[in-house]
């Protein structure tokens, strides 16, 4: 029996170090952006890699958000509604200070706030009246279309915010949370690293650029960064190199084995229409995937390679990029997976998998900025945006298709 017990501590030790709940964000205020617009990021962490986007019909508004899939239903991990409302969380491992069970409740806590809030007020009001113990331990990061920003630490029974607007809170004007909670249990929780590669990382864009932040920079600088802020290295820099095999151990880099997704939603300016919010997602595993733009407005309309389908209940995007993985954590035998060929990733002669498929996304974010020049005058329209995944779909097929063997 006691056998039995060691085993289970260490699996769950396993299991949870290995990033199952664990995830990278960022609120950047619009201070920050070229155009004035916040954004809102979450790189995710978890068990369930097969992710996809789904639409929602909610009590007050409607939504878009992503789910895992299979989905059970009632549950997701960031999202946008019709008001503008944006929502994502990270796992807390420092704020509960109880033993009550029946936990991991966040994705049912944004499913419901997503359903019925405006703005920040709305979702203050929402937690309120949630029933104790709200049966969480996160951090979740909201924006608006009125310029709100805020994170808020939740446990069982309490919340604190913390005001991206407020140079108290965020003196540069952003925020980064990981794994654990500025106001929990100092020297608990987990992701102490990553927030320091994130950290880093952004504070040197902004040294060079004040206004910088972009959603395809926050893609390529963060949710595909190889720079580790312990060791010193950057294997991207590097172009793999810091080992001669091209192999090397996947830890505390912001992508990892158990990345899933990472989405940025890009917010409006107060004096904006709400619809004109994005949300930037990448599926699978970040350093393999392209970022797609999505929009509340296109309903039941959304691209199909994005969402389930009459004969799967995964996105077809997902499955493309899943399948590129397994050959980037190609050792299936003892501790394999614990290892990533870099080399397939970047390499010296440009062959790379990251580097080949650069130039698509490249032309959906140039071939969207375009489109969206007019849509901010007119408003989004839908034959439009469905006439740019026409035209973006091909490009991205053929993309994975010269992806080497």
């Amino acid at each position: 029996m006691n056998r039995i017990i060691a085993f289970a501590v260490l699996f769950l030790f396993l299991f949870f170090a290995g990033g199952s709940k664990a995830c990278t964000s960022a609120i950047i205020t619009g201070k920050l952006t070229p155009d004035g617009r916040p954004l809102l990021w979450k790189h995710r962490d978890t068990s369930e890699l097969n992710n996809r986007i789904e639409h929602f019909k909610g009590s007050v508004y409607n939504f878009i958000a992503l789910v895992n899939s299979p989905d059970r239903g009632g549950i997701v991990w960031s999202g946008t509604n019709s008001a503008g409302f944006s929502i994502i969380n990270t796992a807390s491992y420092n704020l509960k200070d109880d033993d009550v069970e029946e936990m991991d409740k966040e994705g049912e806590l944004m499913y419901g706030a997503l359903s019925v809030c405006k703005n920040l007020l709305d979702f203050e009001a929402f937690l309120n009246r949630l029933p104790r113990p709200m049966r969480v331990e996160t951090n979740v990061g909201v924006i608006d279309a009125e310029g709100g920003a805020a994170y808020y630490e939740i446990n069982n029974t309490e919340w604190t915010k913390l005001d991206v607007n407020d140079p108290k809170v965020a003196p540069h004007g952003f925020l980064v949370v990981t794994n654990f909670s500025y106001t929990g249990r100092i020297d608990e929780g987990m992701g102490y690293i990553r927030y320091h590669n994130a950290q880093k990382i952004i504070g040197d864009r902004l040294s060079v650029s004040g206004r910088g932040i972009t959603p395809q920079w926050i893609f390529n600088a963060l949710s595909r960064s190889f720079y580790h802020s312990l060791l010193g290295i950057d294997l991207k820099a590097d172009l793999g190199k810091a080992s001669r095999s091209g192999w090397f151990i996947d830890q505390d880099f912001i992508p990892r084995y158990s990345s899933s997704a990472s989405v940025v939603i890009q917010g409006v300016r107060p004096d904006e229409t709400p619809e004109l919010t994005v949300m930037w997602t990448v599926l699978g595993y970040p350093p393999l995937g392209i970022a797609v733009p999505l929009f509340e407005k296109s309903g039941s309309g959304l691209p199909s390679f994005m969402t389930k389908t009459r004969l799967s209940e995964n996105s077809g995007l997902c499955d493309r990029v899943l399948d590129q993985k397994g050959k980037v954590f190609a050792i299936r035998r003892g501790s394999g997976l614990k290892y990533f060929n870099a080399s397939r990733l970047f390499n010296e002669s440009g062959t790379g998998c990251m580097q080949l498929l650069a130039g698509c996304e490249e032309h959906i974010f140039s071939a969207f900025e375009k489109r969206m020049a007019g849509w901010r005058r007119t408003g989004v329209s839908l034959a439009e945006l469905d006439g740019f995944y026409a035209d973006i779909y091909p490009k991205i097929e053929s993309a994975y298709s010269s992806l080497p063997e």
